[in-house]
């Protein structure tokens, strides 16, 4: 896109003057919890060098040590330029810092955020001095499982499929110098059906608002074709604009460009604010138009069927875990899973890197984005929880690869919610927030079974046996979709009180096959011992779904191996196990009972 700059870190909305943080910093451990008695925030020297954004449990960090520490410190020196702040604010950028985090600058507080997944920033403007300026981060993270932790374990060993804890900043950290008269969100909404996109402002402005003088200017064009532009006053906070898309593509012959996964077609846009008709700020985005919905037990990508073909995606790598090693590998991993047959992904138990779904976008790959669980079930579980899901949900809005979202996996968190009225009220009230940002992509919960209320029935199931699959999902549909218990997990698709009201039924965890010869660890089911052996496995079982005619997609579990799951289809260095064109042709093989348009 237009905006694209490469390692930017928020790739939808792109500014020219920003500078990256990331690098060695200096580090340490605070195990005592004495740093802030001690005035470390103001000439704070660590005994130790991390490498920023990589956590101290990874290769990456040039640390790597997996012992929990509780309270984390870094420090570095920044560069500062005075005669900037005439015009400008300087934001600090967090992208991710996982638990508690405090930051100062100058041995000044600069501010505080809590949660481990959701972006934050803070405006240093009046804290800096010109030239070099020291900033101080403290980290508090703990073993809780009332936080929102994903796959991060809350023992001291690993265990299941829980892996190394994730301590302290591990996204990219930068800092930005943004006018004064700026715009700093906008949330845009495609309206397929009408041919409209809905532009949402926010801005900053230092003075009362006066429609007058204050305008923001959106420039949409199209592989560097002009398409149309709208300028808006505005003389308020939120400000909301609708731009008639069908009309300026009315020249086309084919209409309005859509974005699938088959031809991801993006607009390009731009943002000027004007103040008495001077540019002040301008930010650089694009946008998709697509509709995805829900009709009857179809899920409907621009009007049309979509059958969706996923594979779970952790998101983790050998030296830097949860952190992407770089922007190519993000790009890489999302390359491989296409030449795997797939057309989508299911973002596990993280909120991925913005890069990451920026590339989504670009290369047409299906997201279905999904929270961090917490796994006790308290008040302070529901309110982390809830504050920062609705922060990811607002983040990452605007990626038309995302399709789905999926805020409560396998009632993790909610562990009575089969029964218990509390937690089925929490899973309502998640869906219907969810719903109040966002009223146009379908939201799951909870994702594998014991669903409450949810736009898609998603059910988990590891059965080795193709024909078994096959048989239990045919022959006992209207028993399956009940309260009873459906299979060996001894879980039901509905919690009580809750039905099958038609939903599209998708079976969004199956396979997890086991194959390393070379390594322990563990898969679902027995393990295989050969790469024929596994594609017969993976055959029977993918093939088996696809026959389900009331199913209209599946995920398979998983892309590669995490620590010590070795259930993906490459290793944990991205090697593949087995010719990604056999599972690529047993993927996009056709069967019998689905109509051409549903492949």
């Amino acid at each position: 896109m237009l905006c694209y700059q490469k390692d930017y870190p928020r790739p939808q909305f792109v500014r020219k003057d920003w500078t990256s943080l990331n690098g060695i910093w200096d580090f340490g451990f605070d195990d005592s919890d004495e740093g802030e008695t001690e005035g470390w925030y103001k000439s704070f020297h660590g005994e130790k060098e991390i490498c920023v954004p990589f956590t101290y449990e990874t290769k990456k960090s040039n640390l790597h040590e997996e012992e929990i520490h509780h309270f984390v410190w870094y420090t570095r020196r920044f560069q500062a330029e005075q005669a900037k702040l005439t015009r400008n604010k300087l934001l600090l950028h967090f992208e991710g810092s996982d638990f508690f985090t405090k930051v100062w600058i100058n041995g000044q507080l600069a501010g505080v955020h809590e949660g481990g997944y959701s972006r934050f920033s803070f405006d240093i403007t009046n804290l800096v001095t010109d030239g070099d300026n020291l900033v101080v981060v403290k980290v508090e993270d703990h073993l809780d499982p009332q936080q929102p932790r994903g796959k991060q374990r809350w023992i001291s060993e690993n265990f299941g499929c829980w892996y190394v804890q994730t301590t302290g900043i591990w996204k990219t950290v930068w800092m930005e110098y943004v006018p004064n008269y700026s715009l700093r969100s906008v949330k845009m909404t495609p309206n397929l059906p009408e041919g409209r996109l809905e532009l949402e402002y926010t801005v900053d402005c230092p003075e009362a608002f006066d429609g007058r003088k204050l305008e923001v200017e959106a420039v949409v064009s199209f592989g560097g074709r002009f398409v149309t532009k709208a300028l808006t006053a505005i003389a308020k906070n939120p400000t909301k604009i609708s731009i008639d898309l069908e009309a300026a593509e009315s020249d086309y012959p084919w209409g309005i460009r859509t974005w699938s996964p088959a031809e991801p077609s993006l607009y390009d846009i731009s943002f000027l604010t004007r103040f008495n008709g001077e540019v002040w700020d301008e930010a650089g985005s694009y946008f998709g138009m697509r509709e995805i919905r829900i009709e009857g037990p179809n899920i409907l990508l621009n009007g049309a069927p979509l059958y969706q073909r996923l594979i779970l995606d952790q998101g983790y790598w050998d030296e830097s875990h949860l952190t992407p090693p770089d922007e190519e590998a993000l790009i890489q991993d999302i390359n491989k899973i296409h030449a795997l047959g797939y057309n989508g992904l299911r973002k596990h138990q993280k909120t991925e890197d913005e890069r990451f779904l920026y590339w989504c976008d670009v290369k047409g790959m299906l997201v279905w984005s999904e929270a961090p669980a917490a796994y006790v079930y308290s008040d302070r579980a529901v309110e982390l929880f809830t504050k920062e899901w609705l922060d990811i949900v607002k983040q990452n809005y605007n990626h038309p690869s995302i399709i789905t979202w999926t805020p409560i996996n396998e009632s993790w968190g909610v562990p009575q919610v089969k029964t218990n009225r509390t937690q089925q009220h929490f899973t309502e009230a998640i869906y219907h927030l969810t719903k109040s940002i966002d009223q146009y992509r379908p939201v799951i919960v909870n994702d594998g079974w014991e669903h409450t209320v949810s736009d898609i029935i998603t059910l988990h199931d590891y059965e080795e046996a193709g024909e078994i699959l096959k048989k239990r999902y045919t022959q006992y549909k209207d028993e399956i979709m009940t309260t009873e218990i459906y299979h060996s997990t001894s879980r039901s698709s509905f919690a009580n009180g809750f039905s099958y009201k038609g939903q599209p039924v998708i079976i969004s965890e199956f396979g997890g096959i086991a194959f390393d010869s070379d390594k322990e660890g563990w898969g679902y089911g027995n393990k295989v011992d050969t790469e024929e052996d596994f594609l017969k496995r993976f055959d029977s079982i993918t093939t088996a779904i696809k026959e389900i005619p009331y199913v209209c997609g599946y995920c398979y579990t998983q892309v590669t191996d995490v620590q010590q799951e070795v259930n993906g289809l490459m290793d944990i260095r991205r090697n593949y196990k087995v010719d990604p064109e056999r599972i690529k042709e047993i993927n996009k093989r056709k069967v019998t009972y689905w109509r051409d348009e549903l492949r």
